[in-house]
């Protein structure tokens, strides 16, 4: 009987401590998967019109009940709104963006917000609201 020498290098792979750590990632993933698909608690108005198509990547501002505003999920400041939109378009042929508005929002904050967009530079400022159920 032969026996192997132990003198050699090793040419097998340990794969038990790859599998230990791709498990717990997997885990890891599994619990905060879900987590990541709840997005802002915006609650748009219902309406009888239906969605636009979406051709390119849309450009979206949110505005939250407590008005705090949101552009493409990075916090600003009302005062930096037209700075930061001017900048989100500066190289873009197509200026058009998504207002979000929760539906508690002030009305005359909206149109604030709308006027900074249009004098920012921004054709077209676009309304987001979801369909209107007809059982109500």
């Amino acid at each position: 009987m032969k026996t192997r020498d132990t003198k050699g290098p090793l040419s097998e792979i340990n794969v038990i401590p790859l599998v230990d750590v791709m498990l717990v990632l997997l885990i890891v993933f599994m619990i905060t998967a879900p987590m990541m698909q709840h997005g802002l608690g915006i609650d748009i108005p219902n309406v009888t019109a239906r969605a636009l198509p979406a051709k390119d990547e849309p450009q979206i501002l949110n505005v939250t009940k407590d008005q705090r505003l949101i552009l493409n999920e990075k916090k600003i400041e009302f005062r930096d709104l037209k700075q930061a939109v001017q900048f989100l378009f500066a190289n873009r042929e197509k200026k058009e963006i998504y207002l979000r508005a929760d539906k508690d929002v002030p009305y005359g904050f909206v149109v604030r917000c709308m006027g900074t967009i249009r004098e920012a530079g921004v054709d077209k400022v676009n309304i987001v609201t979801k369909p209107l159920d007809r059982n109500e």
